[in-house]
């Protein structure tokens, strides 16, 4: 199945044919747009070259950030994300030979996915649950438990980029986002 977050050919292509583009979208995600911290890892391939984790992994760090940094830099916070994604590099060089796919292809059960996602920079609680339903619902990849493991983004629905298959899935998600944060906004105030 191909993705389509980024609204990029380009950059759809690489999240649907690099595993570790697409857990490196997932990891900037967060405090900014979820189109473009899914456009980080084309991003990344256009200044650098390649998107394998073993040559970012050793990447001279003041010259990546220098690139991740670049307008239109990959995130909001260049620095602090090109160093973590060095870091979510060097994990999956070290722990999964360098294929971030078994991360969930080889993961036990729902839980033990949450795990390993837990695990890596950058990955709490929610985003780990997000990612769950992004490999079950959009790769197929469901391992025993996954709709617990996932919680309420394994039900239909657009909550998350798990849900965003093309433009239209992503501006009902955008608006299910901002419905979300008004409501926890009226409730904060109400008491």
């Amino acid at each position: 199945m191909a993705i389509h977050i980024t609204d990029d050919a380009a950059a759809d292509e690489l999240l649907t044919n690099n595993s570790f583009a697409l857990l490196v979208g997932m990891m900037l995600d967060q405090q900014y747009p979820m189109e473009h911290a899914f456009l980080g890892p084309q991003k990344v391939v256009g200044r650098f070259g390649s998107f394998d984790p073993a040559a970012i992994a050793v990447a001279d760090p003041e010259e990546f950030a220098a690139l991740c940094a670049t307008t239109p830099a990959i995130h909001r916070f260049p620095g602090s994300m090109s160093a973590r994604l060095q870091e979510l590099a060097r994990i999956v060089v070290d722990q999964y030979d360098g294929r971030a796919e078994r991360i969930w292809t080889e993961a036990a059960d729902g839980k033990d996915l949450l795990k390993r996602l837990q695990a890596l920079p950058g990955f709490g609680a929610q985003k780990a649950k997000i990612f769950v339903a992004l490999v079950a619902k959009q790769l197929g990849v469901r391992p025993a438990g996954w709709e617990k493991a996932a919680g309420d983004y394994a039900l239909d629905g657009f909550r998350s980029v798990a849900d965003v298959v093309d433009p239209v899935s992503l501006q009902k998600v955008r608006d299910y986002k901002k419905a979300a944060k008004a409501a926890t906004k009226a409730a904060a105030t109400a008491g």
